[in-house]
């Protein structure tokens, strides 16, 4: 049976996916500006827009339900790694910026932002794949994790209009297979 745990563990393959695809992007002598854009669209929109909003909005709550506090513990480790996220991203974006405007010396902004980004979001994905869902799937009823579930398709209805949580799949998989990881 899906659970809600699942649902997230199976965003979190995709989103480390694109931390593959960035990684090889720091490779690149000339950046794929491009790329780089559907990135910053792809983590706004799909990883954070998405992905965090179900945990931020309904999970963690839940959590707190049960006694997991937002000010210590792992729900407080993942919640400041999330701001921690949303800064990489704004100087990836700010870097890009001036990378358009001709400062080629911004790419180290850029490549230093999308490394810390990915070692930031595996070593997440890891606390929260292996400790924390597995400290949820004991403490949540398999009615709370169905409700939860049912919640986090509303939430992927909603969230991307226009591109759906599948759209923004493919374009990571299709950057994966152009940086062929």
């Amino acid at each position: 049976m899906k659970t809600a745990t699942k649902n997230l563990e199976d965003d979190h393959v995709y989103v480390l996916k694109l931390t593959d695809v960035m990684v090889a992007v720091t490779h690149s002598e000339n950046p794929d500006t491009d790329h780089i854009r559907s990135i910053i669209d792809i983590i706004k929109n799909f990883a954070d827009g998405l992905h965090h909003a179900k945990e931020e909005n309904l999970f963690f709550p839940a959590l707190a339900l049960k006694g997991f506090s937002a000010q210590q513990g792992p729900v407080a480790v993942m919640l400041r790694e999330h701001i921690e996220g949303r800064n990489y991203v704004k100087g990836i974006s700010d870097n890009l910026e001036l990378f358009d405007k001709g400062d080629k010396s911004a790419k180290t902004g850029i490549y230093q932002n999308m490394r810390g980004y990915a070692e930031l979001l595996v070593n997440h994905i890891g606390k929260e794949n292996n400790i924390l869902f597995r400290m949820a799937d004991k403490v949540l009823s398999e009615r709370e994790q169905q409700e939860l579930l049912s919640d986090f398709e509303k939430i992927e209805n909603d969230r991307t209009e226009g591109k759906k949580a599948e759209d923004y799949i493919k374009t990571i998989l299709s950057l994966a297979s152009y940086y062929k990881v």
